[in-house]
């Protein structure tokens, strides 16, 4: 288990309850929050890993890098063998959409697929919207329904190039009317770049924080959220588009080297 809040994060803590009688769990998560990293890693510092204890008084390996470090770390013999399946989250707010691409939370699931072990990216809303610390979340529905996906992840024939992106919708458990696969939407953007002061010859902007909104498109992650059902999308790390490489070489594009000359 690992997540990009950070290792005292209470969604990690949920999630590990919810999962914890279906075997032996390993908990390996930034010693601090690390959201949207993305798929960053540590290359230029060692490592720092440090044993600590969790709200339910079990053992934390807590990584002075990032989720993704985390799990290379697991499936290259912290923990001794690999582990089974990779369980990230839950993370304190949603990964949808666009969003996927920044979530250290997905991030650390498309790592175990990539190392060959499935894995799941568990998320959730907070009561009435929102993410971040401070606010008030209820992780028993999403972190259930969690649970009961990690066999599935584990059989052989679940194709091992995906994962589950999970999110649940910020309301009690007893609101959520079901569970719906879907596709990943769009999110809609609308940040603005704002002069905050300024320092000698420093300026100091910031660029996000406008409330995001997404397209109304059915059968999305984020259309599912906006029902009350718990989202869940298979996901993969190809990002080739193949219809574009068709396209592509009606431009001979072989014979661009010789118009500029290389050959």
């Amino acid at each position: 288990m690992t997540n990009d809040d950070g290792v005292d994060a209470p969604g990690l803590l949920a999630l590990k309850q919810a999962v914890d009688s279906l075997g032996e769990i390993f908990v390996i998560a930034p010693d601090t929050n690390r959201s949207a990293i993305g798929r960053g890693i540590t290359i230029h510092d060692p490592l720092i890993v440090d044993e600590v204890e969790i709200g339910d008084g079990t053992k934390a390996f807590a990584i002075s890098g990032t989720p993704v470090d985390c799990v290379r770390l697991g499936a290259l013999g912290l923990i001794g063998a690999p582990p089974d399946v990779v369980v990230s989250g839950a993370n304190l707010g949603l990964n949808l959409g666009d969003d996927v691409t920044y979530s250290g939370t997905v991030a650390a699931a498309l790592e175990g697929v990539m190392l060959g072990i499935p894995a799941i990216a568990v998320s959730q809303d907070a009561l009435g919207g929102g993410s971040g610390p401070g606010l008030v979340y209820d992780f028993s529905a999403v972190t259930a329904f969690a649970a009961k996906l990690v066999p599935f992840a584990c059989q052989r024939r679940f194709p091992r190039h995906v994962i589950f992106n999970v999110n649940g919708p910020g309301i009690s458990p007893a609101e959520v009317t079901g569970a719906k696969v879907t596709r990943l939407g769009r999110r809609v953007y609308d940040d603005t770049l704002t002069l905050e002061g300024e320092s000698g010859s420093k300026k100091h902007y910031r660029i996000y924080g406008e409330p995001m909104s997404h397209d109304q498109q059915p059968g999305t992650d984020l259309s599912a959220i906006d029902d009350g059902l718990v989202s869940v999308t298979p996901l993969h790390f190809d990002l080739t588009d193949i219809d574009g490489m068709d396209e592509m070489q009606r431009w001979e594009i072989d014979g661009l080297l010789d118009d500029a000359g290389v050959r």
